[in-house]
């Protein structure tokens, strides 16, 4: 379990008043940015835009509805994306979907709007709504629904979906049926009613899809925007903006360049009031919705006139007198809201710089770690830091100290980190989830886009006679010597981690594996024995072993020597390790990426072994990298010699000394040097090599050239991952060399069979298996094997990405039975 790269922060254009967790300190407007905050203070306006996965949403049009009209703006997900495909890294399932979740945030920091998701985890493609409620569970995803409607309170509801088939994949469906449903339920007190004791119904005004481009006559008949407006106070356009955070979803691949000019946006209404105009016609989003708000407006409609940019600290006392009207307002959501989002108001137009951070980046409960806030006023107001309170570790500091003009004042303090305290394990990567669902202890906790931060410093201040409070979450800084000062969030980690170096262990014979395992101390002083745990049959040698680490950080590995039972089988190696009578199980993750914020994850010390019954034939195995993914490290653990091709050896004819190469998922998308290459790699064919070339995608193609023979890439998939199997030439090669394959061997696939099948392929192409999904007629080019000259091509587009690293047996057999076609005459 490996990490690369080292992080880097997005600079933001401005951040979401929205609560979310920094991992920076909390940051500074330049003046038009802090214009628009203002003016924010006086609408009261909420939209939820809400629709299935990470990248669905409309960039474009949150821009426009948070920073252009001024509205409380939401993007709720029902998915984090944990099933999808990703083009920057060999990240798949938990981990792809941690990434995602924080591209999502860092595309809010950009647009202004906040996040939220559901239960509901992305299985994969789904072709119906239908199957995929079945795995979600309609009841639990649309309580979720309801919560953050009732939670959120938005006067419109926007969905990136069309109800009925429109949205095509069967997630996109199901997010727009649930919407209207939950835009009754919400409001319906005998529905959900035991979110009632925290929560209101509520009825959500209007419900619209977000329209695709409709054509002249459609038009007509729909509400529209124009979301190209140029905004003089960001110096850009809403739909520059909108590039800015649509690039952020990287891992899709999903770049964009920014718009400049008129761009309409299209709204149909699907349920609640008519409207002719305007989404919000007659809603009232000003403060005259709540009764008792006196002169509110008048007094912020002063503010904004007399704000002078240049001396955004001659507002403070007129914001300060805000602040006390607000509380008058009692308990209040709008209220609550404009409170939060003025808070933020004052300490930037006081030029309030506030941060905690901890010495180092993580500890273990138990343990003490030294901590610097540290406070600047770079205003003429008088202020005083009055206490620095860490509540969850039971340390308060009372000051009464007056904060002179842009000179720091640092508070040095020893936090005691909890005995009970949570590891920083994201909330919803429990041991108990479904294929279709997290199972959360605390369901209201789905309402999070992350965890909240390990530690907090609730800082208490005095501006000017008034008492206002701030909480800064625990963070930890360095600088880079190339990137300069970088930011990560303080991490509760378990004392001791046990990483094994393989994701799967494959035994392809009778013969012993030393397994390394490395032991790694987030304490000090840590000391105790570490285990195999593994089910009978296996023999695991020594039974344990001791280790002993003095500093924190510090690693041991160790080696075990693991003997499979005769015949196939299928277990998991567990790492344990026992200290203090406590036992430790879990590994550590670290996911890093320059877009996005530092990631750990602590999931189970767990690995699949696999006994196989597998003969191969070649040695050496070129791989030509594509999207990334397993497959070199599976080969590699078949004891193949695999190399990753670079872009000068595809480009000199420098194959012959490979017994095959493999082209990795998506290689023909994103290797520029391919199509380049195609000579090379089909002299390599002719000579007698062997070509395996993995699924690509169809848009974004390089080239339309893959193989001796033309084939044309299509959309075609089979999802269901225990969808029948028909072997369509049992006598063929590929199905009895050097591996005598059957029906037994497509058991127990995980997520899918394969995607983006071949839709046309000449007729020199063989078609070997066959499967479809439930209705859907048979797809008969999952695998196209060709002969060219004296060597082997064949084109695949069953899922081997997912199949190999999870350890499916017959999926290794077949594969090796690909790699080894160049060998057959020669049996």
């Amino acid at each position: 379990m490996k990490s690369s790269g080292v992080v880097v922060f997005l600079v933001c254009i401005m951040l979401s008043l929205s609560g979310l967790v920094d991992a920076g300190p909390q940051e500074t407007y330049n003046a038009g940015e802090l214009q628009i905050a203002l003016e924010k203070l006086n609408v009261l306006g909420s939209v939820l835009y809400l629709a299935a996965h990470p990248d669905d949403e409309n960039t474009s049009a949150l821009a426009w509805l948070s920073k252009g009209r001024k509205y409380r703006t939401a993007y709720l997900s029902l998915t984090r994306g944990d099933g999808g495909q990703n083009l920057i890294g060999p990240e798949k399932g938990p981990e792809i979907g941690m990434i995602r979740t924080q591209e999502l945030l860092a595309a809010r920091r950009i647009d202004g709007a906040e996040q939220f998701f559901s239960r509901a985890k992305d299985f994969g493609y789904s072709k119906n709504p239908e199957e995929t409620l079945a795995f979600w569970g309609h009841d639990e995803i649309l309580a979720d629904v309801v919560r953050v409607i009732r939670k959120f309170r938005p006067d419109i509801i926007i969905s990136r979906f069309p109800p009925g088939s429109g949205g095509g994949h069967g997630h996109h469906t199901a997010s727009a049926s649930l919407a209207r449903e939950a835009f009754d339920a919400a409001a319906d007190p005998t529905r959900f009613p035991e979110q009632l004791q925290t929560l209101k119904p509520w009825q959500v005004k209007r419900l619209f899809w977000n329209s695709w481009r409709p054509g002249r006559e459609a038009r007509e008949k729909l509400m529209s925007a124009d979301v190209g407006e140029y905004n003089q106070s960001l110096g850009m356009s809403y739909t520059e903006l909108a590039a800015l955070s649509r690039s952020m979803h990287k891992t899709q691949g999903f770049g964009a360049a920014g718009r400049r000019g008129e761009r309409q946006e299209y709204f149909e209404l699907i349920a609640g009031d008519a409207a002719s105009n305007d989404i919000f016609e007659g809603i009232d989003t000003s403060w005259g919705r709540i009764s008792a708000s006196g002169d509110v407006a008048k007094k912020i409609a002063s503010i904004i006139d007399s704000f002078d940019s240049s001396n955004p600290a001659a507002s403070l006392p007129a914001l300060l007198d805000l602040y006390d009207e607000m509380e008058k307002l009692g308990d209040n959501v709008w209220a609550e809201q404009k409170k939060k989002e003025l808070l933020t108001v004052i300490r930037l137009s006081a030029g309030l710089w506030m941060e905690t951070i901890a010495e180092d980046y993580s500890a273990a409960p138990g343990d003490t770690v030294p901590v610097r806030t540290t406070l600047v006023n770079r205003s003429g107001v008088e202020i005083r830091l009055e206490s620095i309170d860490f509540a969850s570790s039971q340390t308060d500091t009372t000051l009464n100290v007056l904060l002179a003009n842009n000179t720091p004042r640092t508070v040095e303090s020893q936090l005691t980190i909890p005995h009970d305290i949570p590891t920083s394990q994201p909330y919803w990567l429990g041991d108990n989830s479904t294929i279709g669902r997290f199972e959360l202890i605390d369901s209201t906790m789905a309402l999070l886009a992350e965890n909240t931060p390990s530690l907090e410093a609730n800082v208490t201040l005095n501006i000017a006679g008034r008492r206002i409070n701030y909480r800064l979450p625990l963070l930890h800084r360095w600088t880079d010597r190339v990137k300069g000062e970088l930011y990560r969030s303080f991490e509760i980690r378990p004392a001791l981690t046990l990483d094994i170096d393989e994701n799967v262990i494959i035994f392809p014979d009778g013969e012993a594996k030393d397994i390394r395992v490395t032991v790694k101390s987030h304490t000090t002083k840590a000391s105790g024995e570490i285990r195999l745990a593994v089910q009978d049959g296996w023999k695991i040698e020594p039974e344990s072993i001791p280790f002993s680490h003095e500093s924190r950080y510090a690693e041991q590995q160790f080696v075990f020597t693991v003997t499979p039972p005769p015949g196939a089988s299928l277990t998991e190696l567990r790492a344990e390790a026992t200290m203090n009578g406590r036992v430790y199980d879990r590994a550590l993750v670290e996911i890093v990426h320059p877009h996005i914020r530092q990631q750990v994850y602590f999931p189970k010390s767990a690995v699949k072994a696999v006994r196989l019954d597998i003969e191969k034939r070649g040695r050496k195995i070129g791989y030509v990298v594509g999207a990334g993914d397993d497959i070199p490290q599976a080969l590699s653990a078949l004891s193949y010699d695999v190399q990753l091709i670079d872009d000068a050896a595809l480009g000199n004819g420098g194959l012959s000394d490979f017994d095959a190469i493999v082209t990795g998922v998506r290689a023909f998308n994103t290797r520029d040097r391919l199509p380049h290459a195609h000579q090379s790699l089909m002299d390599y064919v002719k000579k007698g090599g062997t070509l395996v070339v993995q699924y690509n995608v169809t848009a974004g193609l390089l080239t339309d050239t893959y193989g001796p023979y033309p084939l044309t890439i299509g959309r075609e998939r089979v999802t269901v991952e225990n969808a029948p199997v028909t072997i369509l030439a049992p006598d063929h090669q590929l199905m009895n060399f050097p591996n005598r394959l059957g029906p037994q061997d497509f058991e127990g696939w995980v997520q899918e069979r394969g995607l983006y099948f071949p839709s046309k392929w000449d007729d020199h192409y063989e078609t070997v298996i066959e499967a479809n999904d439930p209705g859907e007629s048979s797809k008969k080019s999952g695998i196209l094997f060709a002969r060219y000259g004296e060597g082997v091509f064949i084109y695949t587009g069953y899922s081997w990405f997912r199949q190999l690293p999870a350890g499916v047996p017959g999926a290794y057999r077949l594969f090796v039975n690909m790699l080894s076609a160049g060998d057959y005459d020669e049996k």
